[in-house]
């Protein structure tokens, strides 16, 4: 089990910095749709990243694991919010209700629960 929780902690760590580094566009783009200040959009990202950091550093230090995917969790529940807020077609909730699947697991896993 523990593998498949580092498997699911690169696909979140690798997704969100991607979406948040290489498609910063569109992200300015959505965050505009959901009304939300650019402050706490910059600072939903600072977060969002420095969180996979530290799923990523949870490979080799596992005791960092369980906070990150808690609060990268949240932060995904906050989307599936906003999506909802603003009327979104299915498909847009598909991706953020994956990652927080897999940040549910994680936690999970490493919490000893799973």
């Amino acid at each position: 089990m523990q593998t498949l929780s580092i498997y699911a902690q690169l696909v979140v760590a690798i997704t969100v910095a991607y979406v948040w580094i290489f498609r910063y566009d569109n992200i300015v783009k959505e965050f505009k749709q959901y009304g939300i200040a650019d402050l706490l959009r910059n600072f939903v990202g600072a977060a969002k990243i420095a969180l996979s950091t530290l799923l990523i550093a949870g490979i080799w230090y596992p005791a960092l694991v369980l906070v990150p995917a808690l609060f990268m969790a949240g932060l995904m529940l906050c989307a599936q919010a906003a999506h909802f807020k603003v009327k979104n077609p299915f498909q847009k909730f598909v991706p953020s209700a994956f990652l927080l699947i897999l940040c549910l697991f994680i936690a999970g896993v490493n919490s000893g629960l799973i």
